[in-house]
């Protein structure tokens, strides 16, 4: 079973529409909980799940609105570095999404970027 604990960048898409959200995992067992933050008018949420073999299985809940609670599902890649599967409001709708993991420090991952390329274009 992977250790999905630390950040993730992922997609949902909605009626064909997408929206990227980041999300911060902590996973102790099969335990899984965290908070998410999409990029739309929806803002922070905070999860809740469980883990099993490569099967993942969260609820999330927004913090700022009554916003039903929202199921996915989905399944780990072997590497533990992506996962993929469907969301679903009960009886509302429903679509996939996908997550890969990403730096642990994205602030400093971004500053190493831009580092390299202020040195690669004086030199």
């Amino acid at each position: 079973m992977a250790d999905l604990s630390g950040m993730w960048l992922g997609t949902y898409w909605q009626r064909g529409t997408p929206t990227r959200f980041e999300v911060t995992l902590v996973q102790g067992g099969t335990t899984l909980s965290g908070s998410i933050l999409d990029a739309d008018y929806l803002g922070e949420a905070q999860l809740s799940g469980t883990v099993s073999g490569r099967q993942v299985r969260f609820v999330k809940r927004y913090l700022t609105s009554n916003q039903t609670p929202i199921d996915y599902s989905g399944t780990v890649s072997e590497d533990g570095d992506h996962m993929a599967g469907q969301w679903s409001i009960a009886g509302f709708d429903a679509g996939p999404w996908e997550a890969h993991r990403s730096e642990d420090d994205l602030s400093q991952s971004w500053k190493s970027v831009l580092e390299r390329d202020m040195v690669s274009a004086s030199g």
